[in-house]
């Protein structure tokens, strides 16, 4: 099995990487810290594909596709997990610069992830997964995180819309939605996360969800419930309960 990760080098993506050269896959690794890849490389043996890169440059990650495949061939799984977070503000206008890196980074970084491997992907046939790690925080807009639940509610609907048009080649799109997970992400957040799981737990899940090639699948599966209620909520009674939340903290980028 041959899998390509982004978001490799912390936090889920890690968990992802670890899990499955457990199950014996060759991996591409992909992050922008190349000193944590390495370590992490080293860890898992040494024998997989690093790529030190920032999943905004397109150009980049082509290259690393086009490498990834020469060395090994065409990746079974294609995993789009780099991702960043912070709480912003509209009014702000510093924010606008960390608005756009988000958008940037979790919506195109995403659909750059992909694009290189799609037409072998395509050719090779066989058993082939997109995978796009997405967010329950993508579902109701959350106040002090316009741009991260933003962003997560275009991924939802990106990897939707690539689901339709992968359907013809065989090519599964997965796309996962994570609650709380245990990670940098999550560890400034200074609110109560119910239902959190370990990224080691996370990731034995995100990979059985991967395997079965599920469209779409809330984790974990409290999540799911609390997930399906808040779409249901009307307006008004949404904005009753959310408007005084507690925010994310702004100005700090987490990976």
């Amino acid at each position: 099995m041959r899998v390509f990760i982004t978001g490799a080098s912390s936090g889920i993506g890690e968990a992802l990487a670890v899990y499955y050269a457990g199950q014996g896959a060759t991996l591409g690794l992909s992050a922008r810290r190349g000193d944590a890849l390495a370590a992490l490389n080293e860890k898992l043996g040494g024998q997989h594909a690093i790529y030190a890169l920032d999943v905004t440059d397109a150009p980049a990650l082509a290259i690393a596709a086009a490498d990834f495949i020469a060395r090994f061939g065409v990746p079974n799984i294609v995993i789009a997990n780099a991702g960043i977070s912070a709480g912003t503000l509209t009014e702000c206008s510093e924010d606008l610069a960390v608005i756009k890196r988000i958008l940037d980074t979790n919506v195109f970084g995403m659909a750059a992830t992909f694009a290189p491997f799609i037409a072998a992907m395509q050719s090779a046939g066989g058993e082939r997964r997109l995978v796009g790690i997405a967010s329950v925080a993508g579902l109701r807009g959350l106040p002090g995180a316009e741009a991260y639940c933003a962003s997560k509610a275009a991924v939802i609907a990106y990897l939707e819309s690539l689901r339709l048009e992968m359907k013809t080649f065989g090519i599964k799109v997965v796309t996962i939605v994570p609650g709380y997970i245990a990670t940098p992400m999550t560890a400034v957040n200074p609110y109560r996360m119910p239902f959190m799981i370990s990224a080691p737990v996370a990731a034995q899940r995100f990979a059985r969800a991967i395997k079965y090639g599920c469209s779409y699948t809330v984790i974990p599966w409290p999540m799911d419930i609390v997930a399906k209620i808040l779409r249901l909520l009307p307006i008004w009674l949404y904005d009753r309960l959310f408007l005084h939340a507690t925010r994310k903290p702004r100005g700090l980028i987490q990976p």
